[in-house]
């Protein structure tokens, strides 16, 4: 009787050991996994940052190159008017000399 729960105590012993260990691993592997999860994460977070800031980017340039074509066309403009001032002026003065 006394061998007998003897080695039922070792087994019992064996048992809680063999858990501990699978236990361990586990919480091993999860850290990894979840060390693994962070990093996917950052990785994401850094991808998406890098997007936006592409996108932004785009945007201003986008918006300079607006902001360039309006002054180019205002001063298109002005030049026109100019010459039209410039052709007025002169035909003024034909008209004003030849009489």
């Amino acid at each position: 009787m006394m061998m007998m729960m003897m080695m039922m105590m070792m087994m019992m012993m064996m048992m809680m050991m063999m858990m501990m260990m699978m236990m361990m691993m586990m919480m091993v592997m999860m850290m990894k996994m979840m060390m693994m999860m962070i990093l996917m994460m950052m990785m994401m977070m850094m991808l998406l940052m890098m997007m936006m800031m592409m996108m932004m980017m785009m945007m201003m340039m986008m918006m300079m190159m607006m902001m360039m074509m309006m002054m180019m066309m205002m001063m298109m403009m002005m030049m026109m008017m100019m010459m039209m001032m410039m052709m007025m002026m002169m035909i003024l003065n034909a008209t004003t000399c030849s009489s």
